[in-house]
């Protein structure tokens, strides 16, 4: 039996997405710090995606589109409540286990406190700080993705960057801010 031309369209669309997912819940996962939230969140993302595919008018520019479903998905939530974030609740980032203890700890502690220090920030730092550093968006499509002006990113990614910095510098005087670059 042949496919047709639509469902053979949804099948590229599912599998895009399939491969999108794990970056879809990392930043989901950096915007609200709670892993069975991040994870409904790119559910619900997934099903309006494919419930919209026919508007995507660039294939593309399928992840930026998508990742914007991803953010109004998250901008529906916090208007429907207003969630409380613990970072008690976030899960340790498993590095390899090639790597000495001491070192492994020393790694495990920075990623604690950039992971606490990036769950300070007001959400739309959260946001753009996690699709311009972790994810590696341009600013172009980061404006494209949350709706906003690109003047809004580079504020934003700014005033993220300033706190981040003052508050690991706060936390951690004597620690050297270098290894922070290498941690995703």
């Amino acid at each position: 039996m042949a496919l047709s031309f639509r469902s053979l369209t949804t099948f590229r669309l599912r599998s895009r997405l399939g491969e999108l997912r794990p970056s879809m819940v990392r930043v989901a996962y950096a915007w609200c710090h709670d892993h069975a939230l991040a994870e409904d969140l790119v559910q619900d993302a997934m099903v309006k995606a494919m419930n919209a595919a026919r508007d995507l008018r660039d294939p593309q520019k399928l992840k930026p589109w998508l990742f914007a479903i991803l953010g109004n998905c998250l901008r529906d939530h916090l208007r429907r409540a207003r969630p409380v974030v613990s970072i008690d609740d976030i899960d340790e980032l498993v590095l390899e286990e090639r790597h000495q203890p001491e070192a492994q700890h020393e790694r495990n502690e920075v990623v604690r406190r950039v992971r606490a220090s990036i769950a300070r920030l007001p959400v739309g730092q959260r946001q753009v700080v996690s699709l311009v550093d972790i994810e590696g968006f341009g600013y172009a499509e980061v404006a494209e993705i949350l709706q906003v002006p690109i003047g809004t990113v580079m504020s934003r990614l700014s005033r993220a960057r300033a706190a981040l910095r003052a508050h690991l510098l706060q936390t951690a005087p004597g620690a050297g801010l270098a290894a922070l670059r290498s941690v995703k």
